[in-house]
């Protein structure tokens, strides 16, 4: 439980990091690229984006914290499915269309 809250945090932090347009540098893949590449795309507005999923991630993450104080199984498998959810709309999302170039 305490890692959990570790975790949230952690989360909540990099959110807010992410939201003021800084540190791109970890975002996987974006990192990676090279100077030209990364010349290429919206820096600022990728970070929001990703900084907003952070914080959606550890809201949902409440959902388990929550399932285990109360013990209520259903509500973890719930926070699970919608965090499944969330990550693959997050990569369709990302990776169709050119929502992130400039």
């Amino acid at each position: 439980m305490i890692g959990l809250i570790i975790i949230i945090i952690l989360f909540i932090v990099m959110g807010i990091f992410l939201i003021n347009g800084k540190g791109s540098f970890l975002i996987a893949g974006y990192n990676t690229m090279s100077e030209e590449e990364k010349a290429k795309y919206d820096t600022v507005a990728l970070c929001k984006f990703m900084g907003k999923m952070m914080f959606a991630f550890a809201f949902i993450m409440v959902f388990w914290l929550i399932s285990e104080v109360y013990s209520i199984d259903w509500l973890l498998y719930v926070g699970i499915a919608i965090f499944i959810g969330l990550t693959v709309f997050m990569l369709i999302y990302m990776n169709t269309g050119n929502k992130f170039k400039k």
